[in-house]
């Protein structure tokens, strides 16, 4: 996580440099201690003045400065660091890292550092994609840097093509990307989110309050720990939690049905966040069903259990399964872990506050089959994803240790 991480930002002289400064405000708002470096270029583009106003911290500008306690400069940011990020990266500070040229503070500290070090390249699409500048980039990727792909759009010199800075957001995923454990390298980890729609006619259907943030919070942090994830997703209007998962959209239980058992094959990890309809409409007008002056009785049948499914067919896989009650929750959910061949379930009440649909928070219960219920305190999604995950790590363990013996 970059909270509380000390992050060395290295800012040169492109005109996104301006954007860094929302970068800067991005970081300290998730509590990033951000000491910036700016070349003598990127001060013709926006103030040092800025950035030490809204990090904090004094503004490295002259590559001869020494510290409070007299330590040479570069040397000790490059020992501070446990993170570098060059945002704008411009084609002559890659050139430069990637030939050994060290002639001013950034280039020097960089060479010194052994932090990761986060190129976010910046510039015109003909710069690049020249062979030189793609060349530069392949020898830095064979030492160990690390690069974000630029955003492709119309660019500041009114060429159109990629070469835009990448999305503040993206930035700060790839950051925590490099930071994260890679636990799950190898493992192929199907996940399900949102709620389904069941036709009712061609305008209406049945649906549920999902919005399918816990299913998208651990398709995310599933692969910023290393797994490849697919992502089976019912209509929300959540953007894709990362441009590196694959996203199957569905829109009904049966669909779903259907895209789940298509991958399941490979998949080491299940997880079955997705709100799933239990029930449909058992017949589905072609029409618009209009206003008449009689009631219409709406006639349902149950939809195919999915996840009854996939606890027959789990073979040695973790199977998670979710539950949103209302009442009698470590009931409900032991009927449930019992019945569907669940390794572990998740649980909540949607009726306490923080807990419900469409917020980023959540307040969990994990229930065993040993019959042991750990209760989590309020937290982000993201955070409980985690816990999940760290659960099914070791239950992965647990299974192929003992198969081995």
């Amino acid at each position: 996580m970059v909270k509380g991480k000390k992050v060395v930002l290295g800012i040169t002289g492109g005109i996104a440099a301006y954007k860094a400064a929302e970068f800067v405000r991005l970081l300290v708002k998730e509590e990033v201690d951000v000491h910036v470096v700016m070349t003598e270029n990127a001060q013709k583009f926006i103030t040092p003045l800025t950035f030490q106003t809204l990090s904090g911290n004094s503004v490295v500008i002259d590559p001869f400065t020494l510290l409070e306690d007299a330590s040479i400069g570069h040397i000790a940011l490059a020992d501070l660091a446990e993170l570098v990020v060059l945002l704008p990266a411009t084609a002559n500070i890659i050139g430069k890292i990637a030939n050994g040229i060290a002639d001013d503070f950034l280039s020097t500290m960089v060479m010194a550092t052994r932090a990761p070090v986060l190129f976010v390249p910046s510039m015109n699409v003909n710069m690049w994609e020249n062979k030189a500048l793609q060349k530069n980039i392949q020898t830095l990727l064979e030492i160990g840097y690390h690069f974000l792909e630029p955003g492709e759009g119309e660019l500041a010199c009114h060429w159109y093509g990629k070469g835009r800075l990448p999305a503040l957001n993206d930035v700060v995923e790839g950051m925590e990307d490099i930071l994260s454990q890679k636990d799950l390298t190898g493992e192929r980890i199907l996940i399900t989110g949102g709620p389904t729609q069941e036709p009712i006619d061609p305008v209406r259907f049945i649906t549920n309050r999902s919005s399918g943030k816990m299913g998208y919070a651990l398709a995310k942090m599933a692969r910023r720990r290393g797994a490849e994830v697919t992502m089976v997703t019912g209509p929300t209007s959540l953007p894709l939690p990362r441009k590196d998962i694959q996203l199957v959209p569905v829109r009904s239980a049966e669909e779903m049905r259907k895209a789940v058992l298509k991958h399941l094959e490979g998949s080491s990890i299940v997880i079955k966040a997705a709100a799933v309809s239990d029930y449909r409409p058992k017949t589905v007008s072609d029409t618009k069903i209009k206003k008449g002056h009689f009631d219409t009785t709406l006639v349902l049948e149950r939809t195919k259990d999915i996840l009854e499914e996939l606890g027959r067919k789990k073979g040695n896989r973790i199977l998670i399964g979710f539950a949103a009650e209302t009442e009698d929750l470590i009931a409900n959910a032991q009927k449930k872990l019992r019945e569907k061949h669940l390794d572990f379930i998740v649980v909540n009440d949607v009726t306490q506050p923080g807990a419900g649909f469409a917020l980023d928070t959540n307040q969990v219960k994990i229930v065993y089959p040993s019959g042991m219920v750990r209760d989590l305190p309020l937290m982000s999604k993201e955070e409980v994803s985690q816990i999940i995950l760290d659960n099914a790590v070791k239950l992965l363990k647990q299974k192929r240790g003992s198969k081995k013996k």
